[in-house]
């Protein structure tokens, strides 16, 4: 069974910075993309950033600029670098990894970001 292990969630000031990390439990060239999304309270689960097994990177225009996604393939693990934090960007972060077609999912991590 495939696990994704997210880290790096928390409280944070406006204007200040996180970093999120999420490793899976298989090799990362098993999976075609890995990303993030977020999910505020009464709202839909939105892609934040992904990167492709290529490299490729797509960012949601609200955090562009802002936030960076990377990967580590020797460690099997995906970051996402948040800088200049907004309250907006309050949410439960998702770690997903597609595979062919299917999504694994990781539990989330709180992201608070008081002003």
């Amino acid at each position: 069974q495939v696990q994704l292990v997210e880290s790096g969630g928390g409280l944070v000031q406006a204007g200040g910075s996180l970093r999120l990390s999420c490793a899976i439990t298989e090799n990362i060239f098993t999976t075609n993309a890995m990303g993030w999304y977020r999910q505020a309270p009464g709202k839909q689960r939105d892609l934040v950033a992904r990167i492709t097994d290529g490299g490729i990177t797509n960012y949601a225009d609200s955090v562009k600029g802002r936030f960076t996604i990377s990967r580590d393939n020797a460690k099997d693990t995906v970051y996402l670098q948040m800088n200049s934090l907004k309250p907006e960007d309050t949410a439960v972060y998702y770690c997903y990894g597609l595979f062919g077609t299917y999504v694994h999912w990781g539990q989330g991590t709180q992201v608070t970001v008081s002003s």
